[in-house]
């Protein structure tokens, strides 16, 4: 392993991104060029990652699970043409796990795997290695939902500093301030994200929004009117399709609130 320095040339590279380098020592290289990235994923103009294979969005019984916040990530990896599939982590602390799974059916309905983990009782954890192959992967989510656990679980001896949960906010308290690329000794790499909870779509147009749900695609451009938003015309397709039950009322309930924020 090296540790490098960038030219001033060369723009600031991120997690995920492949460089060539310069030895100047046994430990110590030198950046010369930054490869051309194939996608990347970006916070607030801020750029997080690149080359990034798969993207988990890990969410958690405890801090609760919010479902217009876990839409907004969705929405943003679909613009960004970034493959993401859902951890539901902690599931020790379900009451009623068959609820829970009830109610992120909708997702696995629009082509979302959803994956349900205990880091704590081990349920899951072999059978989700297996789907952590010789690609980038990135763990995205709030502070509090045990990334750095089922990281720690992943990667053994690593030892990532792990934070109990606010009992005043139930919020997660930051553990991950950098955004850091980890070997996964089995094969493949781990991309560890700082927990946000706030996730804007600042940047992204209403039709940009509306194409960020998958499961609206088959419907779009159906409508009576070209210029349809989808909500109180008349003859639309899509919400033709939420009362067949083509497309989950909450799906099209939180589409309605991104687009109004």
């Amino acid at each position: 392993m090296y540790h490098c320095t960038g030219r001033q040339n060369i723009k600031l590279s991120v997690a995920g991104d492949q460089v060539i380098f310069q030895t100047i020592s046994k430990s110590e290289g030198v950046v010369t060029a930054l490869l051309e990235r194939d996608n990347q994923l970006s916070r607030s103009y801020k750029l997080i990652a690149s080359n990034i294979d798969q993207l988990w969005l890990v969410v958690a019984v405890e801090p609760h699970y919010q479902f217009e916040l876990i839409d907004r990530y969705l929405v943003v990896a679909e613009n960004a043409g970034l493959p993401i599939n859902i951890v539901v982590n902690k599931i020790e602390l379900s009451r009623d796990l068959e609820r829970i799974k009830y109610n992120f059916s909708m997702y696995e309905s629009a082509g979302y795997q959803v994956v349900y983990l205990s880091v704590k009782d081990q349920i899951n954890i072999e059978q989700f290695k297996t789907l952590l192959d010789d690609k980038t992967h990135i763990f995205l989510g709030q502070s509090g939902v045990g990334k750095s656990s089922l990281i720690n679980e992943l990667i053994p001896n690593l030892n990532l500093r792990v934070n109990e949960i606010s009992t005043k906010s139930k919020l997660g308290k930051h553990t991950t301030t950098n955004t850091t690329l980890y070997h996964i000794p089995s094969g493949g790499d781990l991309i560890d994200s700082p927990g946000i909870r706030e996730f804007q779509l600042d940047d992204l147009s209403n039709k940009e929004i509306l194409s960020g749900f998958r499961e609206f695609k088959p419907f779009i451009g159906a409508c009576k009117f070209r210029n349809c938003a989808h909500i109180n015309e008349p003859n639309c397709a899509i919400k033709e399709a939420v009362e067949l039950g083509k497309i989950h009322h909450k799906r099209y309930e939180n589409y309605l609130q991104l687009i109004s924020t």
